[in-house]
């Protein structure tokens, strides 16, 4: 037993001394303040250490020393007798009996330090980017701390495997199930799957240690199973069978004998059948120190191409590919020996031969000396007649023109026909400037069955500028017919003319007395300007003799009553007597003069301006013209061109439509009697 508290320094001692020499009781005296005794000898009082490790793990041992580093006398009893000692205690006749003391108390983390639970196992990965492997087997090591129940797992590395290797979870405590619960190594066993995190893990064995452990706690222990192993490291640990092949020239041998030497061969790329494709010319280069081929395309100035030179880089081509598993996609990067069971060669190069390189189909019509020495001494050929790949001109295909519908003018109408846009037609822009408002103007009558259009009078218009023909009808008062315009001005073209070849009416076709063919109506040239003859007489050298002469012969009696009336009778006196007789019939009864000129103009079925003399008797008899007969014959005299003709249109002068306007009804009886 201690001897009691030890007293504290006394008042006499410096700080920073200590303590003193423990204080030991006398033998017999209690151990109560001045009755102990200091032992000065004694400097140390620490306390001897009582746990400690080895081989690591941790352990409890007895003190050796006491307090100060006291001698303990060595014990003769047993742990167990002294804690037997310990808890007996003297049998009192009077107090409560004293409890067992309780067992001394482990934490786990100390009772299970450094106590692991390994197994070996393995799960299966699915590979879904290679056609050599559909899964792998991934090795791994699962490891149990039993001192806070946490687990991880670890594969080992393995050199040039191409994975991410090493621990593939870290340690930790793993949730067991969605309620919380977490793995117990209770639940470990070898032969059983085992999900962590969605992956399944297949325990086949474990070691010594642990199966002793699980067996201690009363759990059996499965017999280990066989560890699979990866078919595709197995299939990669095989040694690879070296191909046999059959002896071939030394490539050196080869590169010394034909380095600067290239077979050259002159093809067509038929890129037809692509959108905008054509016939690429091409030389092929064939290089006999590695038997590589380049293509190199031929090209023309202006042919609209990019002028780079090279369409295929020097490269070996393969012929015939190995071949694959098609189940799986598969793009050609870098293609190797083992990849191409055959490779191109001179053999498969010749004229009239079709290739295909990479892709492109060429066809070889020619080849230069040196390829056809190289062919002749090495394969034997002697052919090296070239094939003639020009264009052939494609035969023309006749253009049919459909027949002329009726619409517009036929050139209009067949621009159509020519082109997708339609353009105008092109014009004659020097012959519209030089005969810009000439125009040549005809009298026609309309030659028709039909009594009514006997007596009908047209204007026919000719513009010299664009060949172009107008009709116009002057409009007869009481007439039944109302005139104005007949044709617009258009091309007319010749009877017997087709749409392919049209012929159109002409100025010189338009002569005295000819027949006009207006789109089915026909008609007949009475009479013409003066303009008429006097353009074709400044023009004759452009003209036929027949059509100048026509005008000249249809003019000559108007020349003729001008002559005579210049010789026989002055203009003026003319003038005078026709003054004289529209005073006369001012003073006379009213006259219809509207329907006496209309009379003349319809027995006039030619248009030329003279009667006979007889019928123009029977007329001025008939409307019984109101003046003197002395005049009369006068004015009939002036207006006689010989015996049998009378220019009545001087005549009219005498009679102007407007002298008696209140006297037209009785005229239309008159007329109504004449026709």
């Amino acid at each position: 037993m201690s001897s009691g508290p030890e007293p504290g320094p006394g008042p006499g001692m410096r700080p920073g001394m200590g303590t003193g020499p423990p204080i030991v009781p006398e033998p017999g005296l209690p151990f109560l303040p001045g009755c102990a005794i200091k032992d000065p000898t004694k400097t140390s009082f620490h306390r001897c250490q009582t746990m400690d490790f080895k081989n690591g793990y941790a352990f409890f041992r007895l003190p050796r020393e006491g307090v100060g580093g006291e001698t303990l006398f060595a014990n003769q009893l047993s742990q167990d007798e002294l804690d037997d000692l310990c808890t007996k205690g003297a049998t009192l006749t009077y107090g409560q009996v004293k409890r067992p003391a309780p067992s001394r108390f482990t934490p786990a983390f100390v009772a299970y330090d450094k106590k692991v639970l390994k197994f070996d196992a393995y799960f299966m990965e699915e590979v879904a980017i290679s056609p050599e492997e559909n899964y792998r087997i991934r090795q791994v090591c699962i490891y149990y701390y039993l001192e806070d129940d946490s687990m991880c797992i670890i594969e080992p590395k393995v050199k040039n495997s191409g994975l991410v290797q090493g621990k593939l979870m870290r340690r930790h405590r793993v949730p067991k199930n969605v309620h919380g619960d977490y793995y117990h190594w209770k639940d470990l066993n070898v032969g059983i799957d085992l999900t962590i995190y969605g992956r399944t893990y297949r325990l086949v064995n474990c070691d010594s240690f642990t199966k002793v452990f699980l067996e201690s706690q009363g759990i059996e222990v499965n017999p280990p199973e066989e560890l699979v192993s990866d078919p595709y490291t197995e299939q990669r640990q095989m040694p690879v069978q070296k191909r046999i092949t059959p002896t071939s020239p030394d490539p050196f041998r080869q590169f010394l004998a034909y380095d600067t030497k290239v077979l050259r061969f002159y093809a067509i790329w038929d890129d037809t059948n692509c959108a905008f494709g054509d016939h690429h010319p091409c030389i092929i280069h064939y290089f006999l120190a590695d038997d590589t081929v380049e293509v190199r395309e031929v090209h023309k100035r202006n042919d609209g191409r990019d002028p780079f030179p090279v369409l295929m880089r020097r490269q070996r081509l393969p012929k015939i590919f190995v071949d694959k598993n098609k189940n799986f996609p598969s793009c050609v990067l870098e293609i190797t020996d083992h990849e191409v069971q055959e490779w191109f060669s001179p053999k498969d190069f010749a004229i009239g031969k079709t290739v295909t390189l990479l892709g492109r189909t060429f066809f070889i019509y020619d080849c230069d000396k040196f390829t056809q020495d190289f062919y002749r001494e090495k394969y034997g050929i002697t052919d090296f007649q070239p094939v003639d790949v020009n264009k052939k001109p494609l035969e023309k295909v006749p253009q049919v023109i459909p027949p002329y519908n009726g619409f517009g003018i036929p050139e209009d109408s067949l621009q159509n026909c020519l082109s997708l846009f339609p353009k105008p037609p092109r014009k004659d822009v020097i012959k519209m400037l030089e005969n810009n408002l000439k125009v040549l103007r005809y009298q026609v009558a309309l030659e028709s069955p039909v009594p009514e259009d006997k007596n009908r009078r047209f204007i026919l218009s000719y513009f010299l500028a664009d060949d172009t023909i107008s009709i116009y009808e002057p409009p007869v008062r009481n007439s039944g017919i109302t005139g104005g315009k007949y044709l617009r001005r258009t091309k007319v073209t010749k009877p017997g003319s087709t749409p392919e070849n049209p012929i159109y009416y002409e100025a010189s076709d338009f002569t005295i007395g000819s027949t006009i063919e207006v789109f089915g109506h026909r008609f007949i040239i009475t009479d013409a300007d003066e303009y008429v003859l006097n353009y074709l007489e400044r023009n004759a050298q452009s003209f036929p003799a027949a059509t100048v002469q026509s005008i000249r012969d249809h003019f000559l009696p108007r020349k003729m009553v001008v002559e005579t009336t210049s010789s026989g009778f002055p203009k003026k006196e003319l003038d005078d007597l026709i003054v004289e007789v529209q005073k006369e019939l001012k003073l006379q009864e009213p006259f219809d003069t509207r329907q006496f000129h209309e009379a003349f103009y319809h027995c006039d079925t030619e248009g030329s301006g003279f009667l006979d003399k007889t019928r123009f008797l029977t007329l001025c008899d008939r409307f019984n013209v109101p003046t003197s007969t002395i005049l009369l014959k006068k004015l009939i005299d002036y207006c006689s061109c010989d015996e049998d003709k009378v220019n009545y249109r001087d005549f009219l002068r005498a009679f102007p439509s407007d002298l008696f306007p209140e006297a037209e009804g009785q005229g239309q009886q008159l007329n109504s009697q004449l026709t």
